[in-house]
């Protein structure tokens, strides 16, 4: 963002923030996006742990189809 690039840029909006959530909302909000970030970033772990767990062993309906019969 090259609007943001001067220090009196960012005081300007950290000013007007404070002046529209004001300064008992904004530590708060910001509390809870820190924590919607962390539960987002595990999730998105798991399920990257998940994918490849599933990648790493065979499936084993997929040799069943191929051979022509059922797994069970």
């Amino acid at each position: 963002m090259p609007f943001l690039r001067e220090p009196t840029h960012l005081l300007l909006v950290l000013l007007v923030l404070i002046l529209l959530f004001g300064a008992k909302r904004l530590p708060d909000s910001a509390r809870s996006l820190a924590k919607s970030l962390k539960i987002f970033k595990t999730e998105m772990k798991d399920i990257n742990a998940d994918e490849k767990r599933t990648d790493d062993k065979p499936d084993d309906s997929k040799k069943a189809d191929e051979e022509g019969g059922t797994k069970k």
